[in-house]
């Protein structure tokens, strides 16, 4: 029997959708309609690569050295992002999930894991994600605090909005007061800066040309919009959170193919800083949800 590099795959199809959940990370392996892109997907015989479609449990984005102290005690994860010296996106990117409905809607995929405590990161928490399909993709995620320790938590997803073209000759569009800026060398938040009239402001839709953009933005007026448009063929692509954050990502490591855009519920080294930080007593849930439509 054939393993795939995804693991097992779990089609959802209504109002004109498809979609492809897998098993390893609970990820989105694309989305169409009608056939066309609406978000960057990658092949049956392939692993996730550069983010595409996974998510993002009990962090979002980095912890600057995988160092952080919580209720009193140092903790120190993995370094998964071993260049820039960070912890990033993460402990269940790469973990198998269970789907957890019965399968019977094809609309509809539910799939459940279970994280253990382990080194950095002593807690036990039960993440269930569900995805649904109507005139648009809901996806939503939802942290249980099974343990018996107060938990840090936050959860974001990584996504890449395309409408089939590179992203230079597409225009953005999307509304934020601020821009977090970052050190160069192991992308530290260093203050946020105003978004107005500055090479990131969109707020009007324009062409991103030849941007670079890899920052999270804040002040996004509650429920909040990103939308791709294709100027000559009127394709659109849109995401839509209410997250306090997002990031966005010019794709360079897909070849700017795409445009990542991630819902995040706290900015990056919120287990440092504790910006934005959910604490999870025991027995305590949060829900997060971000839908994807044309």
């Amino acid at each position: 029997m054939d393993v795939f590099p995804s693991g097992a795959q779990w089609v959802l199809r209504g109002g004109g959708y498809e979609a492809t959940v897998v098993s390893v990370g609970g990820g989105l392996r694309g989305l169409t309609y009608d056939g066309r892109p609406v978000l960057l997907g990658y092949a049956e015989d392939e692993a996730a690569h550069a983010g595409i479609g996974q998510h993002l449990f009990p962090w979002p984005n980095r912890i600057t050295d995988g160092q952080y102290t919580f209720e009193g005690v140092e903790q120190q994860l993995a370094l998964t992002e071993p260049a820039r010296h960070n912890a990033i996106h993460g402990l269940t990117r790469w973990a198998n999930w269970t789907r957890i409905d019965d399968g019977s809607d094809e609309t509809t995929v539910v799939a459940g894991h279970r994280l253990h405590g382990r080194p950095g990161y002593p807690h036990q928490l039960d993440l269930r994600l569900e995805y649904r399909l109507t005139d648009k993709l809901t996806v939503t995620a939802t942290a249980t605090n099974i343990g018996r320790s107060t938990a840090p938590y936050g959860y974001g997803a990584h996504p890449y909005l395309s409408v089939g073209r590179s992203i230079d000759d597409c225009v953005l569009e999307f509304t934020a007061a601020g821009r977090l800026e970052v050190s160069a060398d192991q992308m530290t938040p260093t203050g946020l800066t105003p978004v107005a009239d500055s090479p990131y402001d969109f707020s009007g839709g324009r062409p991103i040309g030849s941007t670079t953009i890899d920052n999270a933005f804040t002040g996004l007026g509650g429920e909040w919009s990103v939308s791709l448009t294709d100027p000559d063929s009127g394709a659109r692509s849109v995401l839509t959170s209410d997250t306090p954050w997002m990031q966005l990502f010019t794709g360079e490591a897909v070849g700017r193919t795409a445009l990542a855009v991630e819902p995040m519920t706290c900015p990056p080294d919120a287990f440092r800083t504790g910006q934005d930080l959910v604490v999870l007593q025991p027995g305590e849930a949060h829900t997060t949800s971000f839908t994807v439509s044309v």
